[in-house]
């Protein structure tokens, strides 16, 4: 009765997993993808060019070298965007190509070009060539198209000097001062790879802090940092508007601040990218961000029609959005499947990292939860001697009476990969006695964890002793 089981638009996180999933329980699957975007915005514009440009960054500039050889230490002296993007243009190429070959490997078509809806179950895939389209129809369609930065109308931008965060990896230099507004995940993480750099940055936010979802002292310590590399930040402040000229850029603040800066990168949030789906064809709309409405099993107001990934919204993360495509083929196809698992890790990759897993101290306060906090310094472990890291920090969270593990924060080098050890002592209901108990390889940073448990139980020991003085003497 139709072409295929399943048909997928868009090839990133989200729908290469939808994609593969299906296929792999033998269902007839295709991906309708532009041709110049395999992989998605993950690959192509968003996680994989900026994390390999940070890592670019770090190298050349010698950062993490610097508490052992000199603030002034460098790999080389003089650092060009085509040697940031020569390594981003190596990373980007090959995991197209993983993708590419991993679709093939799994028999999924290939449809290249622009999807719209025809109805609920077709779809229209437009060719690059003029006259190249072709029609299919689908049992399932699973939407995975993924977002772009967000562009306020009254910003004039010009792929130049005012740029978003996709034009960030079309640059022609490195300036040397820039304005950044926006101080969200996407804007902070440029800020810290440019002021490595070396250039000047100023972060403008309307709001009175940055990350607020994040632990204030950890983002204290980002801030710090930050302002120890050159970084001005002006919270409580709007963009009225940004003016180019011949040397450069001035933003004009709401407040009649004026910043003169070489660029001036927007980070606005970002959009939905449905306009070109014709959604009304299909009995769908989005609302003003271009966000997609679905239930618990990523199903659309149209049951046989999903959407997964950024397009759907919080928490916008390629890590979820590929388990969200594998979970939304197998409800499309009645195949039994176990939910997620609600505790999920958020990292940041500024420079240097964040990343946590679990609760805050505000919402446990909120809560009027009982926890005792466990710090470990990376100055206090011998590896993050070795690794030239003395800011790096720790934080453990734990119930106070029933020793389980609430939260985990870490700050500084690898924060990323660290966070997964707390995050599976959590997820399997552990106590923090499980850290205390158990052998770390030594040097490691992952010895963090042992540290921070030992100060924690130290604590409540010393509470648990005066608690027992208390009731002795109240006897």
């Amino acid at each position: 009765m139709y072409d295929y089981d399943l048909l997928v638009i868009g090839s990133g996180p989200g729908g290469q997993k939808a994609a593969i999933a299906a296929a792999k329980l033998g269902k007839r699957v295709c991906v309708a993808e532009r041709r110049h975007m395999m992989g998605g915005v993950c690959v192509n514009t968003g996680t994989i060019p900026s994390k390999t440009l940070r890592e670019a960054v770090l190298y050349l500039t010698g950062f993490a070298q610097r508490e052992m050889y000199g603030a002034s230490y460098r790999v080389k002296s003089e650092i060009t965007i085509a040697d940031l993007l020569a390594r981003t243009q190596h990373v980007v190429g090959r995991e197209v190509e993983i993708v590419r070959s991993q679709l093939m490997r799994n028999h999924v078509d290939i449809l290249a070009g622009t999807a719209t809806f025809e109805d609920e179950h077709t779809v229209t895939v437009h060719g690059e060539s003029r006259g190249d389209h072709y029609t299919v129809t689908a049992e399932n369609i699973v939407i995975a198209t993924g977002t772009k930065p967000a562009r306020p109308s009254q910003v004039e931008f010009d792929d130049e000097r005012v740029l978003d965060s996709d034009g960030v990896l079309q640059m022609q230099r490195v300036p040397g001062t820039m304005v950044v507004v926006g101080a969200g995940v996407i804007g902070i993480e440029y800020a810290s790879m440019f002021a490595a750099l070396g250039t000047r940055v100023t972060v403008v936010e309307k709001r009175p802090a940055m990350l607020d979802f994040c632990d204030p002292e950890v983002v204290e310590s980002l801030k710090f940092h930050l302002r120890d590399q050159a970084v001005t930040f002006r919270f409580g402040e709007e963009v009225a508007k940004v003016e180019v000229t011949a040397k450069g850029t001035v933003t004009s603040l709401a407040s009649g601040k004026r910043i003169a800066a070489d660029m001036v990168m927007y980070s606005a949030g970002r959009q939905g990218v449905t306009e070109e789906l014709q959604l009304e064809k299909a009995g769908l709309a989005a609302d003003s961000r271009g966000r997609i409405t679905v239930d618990k099993q990523y199903r659309t107001e149209v049951p046989h029609i999903f959407a997964v990934g950024d397009v759907i919204g919080f928490p916008a993360l390629a890590a979820t959005s590929m388990d969200q495509g594998r979970l939304a083929a197998c409800y499309a196809f009645g195949e039994p499947v176990r939910e997620l698992q609600e505790l999920q890790p958020i990292g940041i990759y500024t420079v240097p990292e964040i990343s946590y897993c679990g609760r805050t101290e505000a919402e446990l306060t909120a809560a009027s939860i009982p926890y005792e906090v466990g710090m470990s310094r990376y100055r206090e472990l011998a590896r993050g001697a070795i690794v030239g890291d003395s800011y790096g920090m720790l934080k453990l969270l734990v119930h106070a009476d029933d020793r389980t593990l609430l939260g985990v924060h870490v700050f500084g080098t690898g924060a990323t990969d660290l966070v997964h050890i707390g995050q599976a002592v959590m997820g399997c209901g552990g106590t923090v006695d499980y850290l205390v108990d158990t052998v770390l390889n030594y040097p490691t940073l992952s010895e963090a964890y042992k540290v921070a448990a030992l100060d924690v139980t130290n604590k409540m020991r010393a509470l648990d002793a005066y608690g027992a003085d208390a009731r002795q003497t109240a006897q």
